[in-house]
């Protein structure tokens, strides 16, 4: 920690998303309601320069602001840069889909706030903003899983909505026994309080923040919602739920776990590796069979979790835990909202063999599926691949080298599934809801699918910028 520091501009990035998500609130009362493209500027204005901001600071050296509250890291700047760039993403997704809406405006203040809170939770470096930050990821998502109000969309937020309170409620319990166990909730105070503090407590606080923070990556056990809340949202909020929560989420909780719980003798870590192999083979049973585009997605999301699970697992065991951690969340991120960019593409394609024919009519967009695809089973030269080789080797590293066995077990599974969808897209006669593309998303699909092979490329001197000090 070093020292009191109330300095706005180290929060810049979020300063950026939180003005612009109020300035666009106003706005758009007074913007006519065929008319709010202004909205959807001020947010791709907002994220640009956040990104330029955050891109700044990571070259700063470690260290926590705001009386220790909030980290400023390498691990709140990745956070930053994927969180900003995927809500970039998303903002240019949704456009389309929300274009001359009467409550267009809404929609991307609600995913500016959203981020915001992802941004929060990846930087947070105390319990009681750790409760603030999860509160503010979560209601936004909310709001937007039921944003088309119909009868999908609100069962679907209606399930999110209740699985996530009675998690926030695990989550708050958890930090009061925590606050009980070691008279504070700073991450500093909390890992010198933890080796004597009594371990039955330790243990029941430890468990209740996980329950909150799986609910926010979507991991099992709370991760009954996720099929539901994206099969009945949109395409573009489908992104935002599978992609930007999770990356604050995972954040916190290897931040929580490296920070404060090392020196506990708490067998934490076995709970986390067994929480990583129920979520990857699980999520990848159910995708199986899945016929249902977005939620083929939507379970492929899990199995990422159980694996993004791994580094978290050996947090303080594994040097390069962070680093993997890192960059499989880039990895993932960049390449999970291809894939969504290419769903967003064809607004009518639903089902897996609505997709036949695809390479025919659309060879460049049938591609960027194929890269995508490929990508999330982590086939090279796709960023995932250097991100999973990374995992395995923490993994292997910090003692659980059975884990990384039943992570490449699970990944050669994987492929199954994604082959069932490739397949169709490959071969055959084009269908009729291949004809009608949205170019907008089509070109972001093309360049996300490109980024997801250059960072794997490039990996190398990326993997080196991710292993900084955490924040003190």
């Amino acid at each position: 920690m070093t020292g009191m520091n109330e300095n706005p501009a180290e929060l810049l990035p979020e300063i950026c998303l939180g003005a612009s998500a109020l300035v666009g609130l106003l706005l758009g009362a007074w913007l006519p309601r065929r008319r709010q493209w202004p909205g959807a500027a001020l947010a791709v204005i907002a994220c640009t320069a956040g990104l330029a901001a955050a891109g700044v600071a990571a070259a700063d050296t470690p260290s926590t602001v705001f009386g220790g509250g909030y980290a400023v890291d390498a691990v709140s700047s990745t956070v930053r840069i994927v969180v900003l760039g995927g809500t970039l993403a998303v903002v240019l997704l949704g456009r389309p889909w929300f274009r001359a809406d009467h409550r267009e405006t809404e929609f991307y203040v609600l995913v500016q706030l959203a981020a915001l809170g992802a941004l929060m939770l990846g930087g947070a470096h105390d319990l009681l903003l750790l409760a603030a930050a999860y509160l503010l990821a979560s209601v936004p998502v909310y709001t937007l899983v039921g944003f088309r109000k119909d009868r999908p969309g609100t069962e679907a937020a209606l399930k999110y909505y209740v699985v996530g309170a009675a998690l926030g409620i695990f989550l708050l319990t958890g930090i009061t026994v925590l606050l009980a166990a070691a008279r504070g909730t700073a991450y500093p105070a909390l890992a010198a309080a933890f080796p004597t503090a009594p371990e039955g407590l330790v243990a029941a606080g430890a468990v209740g923040v996980f329950a909150g923070l799986t609910f926010k990556a979507g991991a099992v056990p709370a991760h009954f919602w996720v099929p539901d809340a994206v099969q009945g949202s949109t395409p573009p909020v489908a992104a935002l739920i599978t992609t930007l929560p999770k990356i604050g989420a995972l954040a916190a909780f290897y931040r929580f776990a490296a920070e404060p719980l090392v020196p506990s003798t708490v067998p934490w870590p076995e709970l986390v590796a067994a929480l990583s192999v129920a979520a990857m083979s699980l999520g990848n049973l159910a995708a199986f069979f899945q016929t249902d585009a977005k939620r083929l997605l939507a379970y492929s999301s899990i199995s990422q979790v159980g694996y993004l699970l791994m580094p978290i697992a050996v947090a303080g065991r594994a040097d390069n835990a962070q680093e993997a951690l890192l960059y499989y969340l880039a990895a993932y991120a960049v390449t999970n909202l291809g894939a969504f960019a290419v769903v967003c593409a064809l607004p009518q394609a639903r089902t897996l063999d609505d997709y036949r024919g695809l390479l025919r009519r659309r060879p460049a967009l049938a591609l960027s599926l194929v890269v995508c695809l490929l990508g999330l089973v982590g086939t090279p030269p796709t960023a995932v691949f250097l991100g999973k080789l990374g995992i395995f080797t923490a993994a292997v590293d910090g003692g659980f080298a059975w884990l990384a066995v039943v992570a490449a077990v699970n990944t050669a599974a994987s492929l199954f599934y994604y082959l069932r969808w490739i397949r169709p897209a490959v071969s055959g006669r084009p269908g009729p809801v291949t004809a009608a593309v949205d170019r907008s998303a089509a070109v972001l699909a093309y360049v996300l699918a490109t980024a997801s092979v250059a960072l794997g490329v490039v990996g190398e001197p990326v993997l080196d910028a991710l292993g900084g000090a955490l924040g003190r």
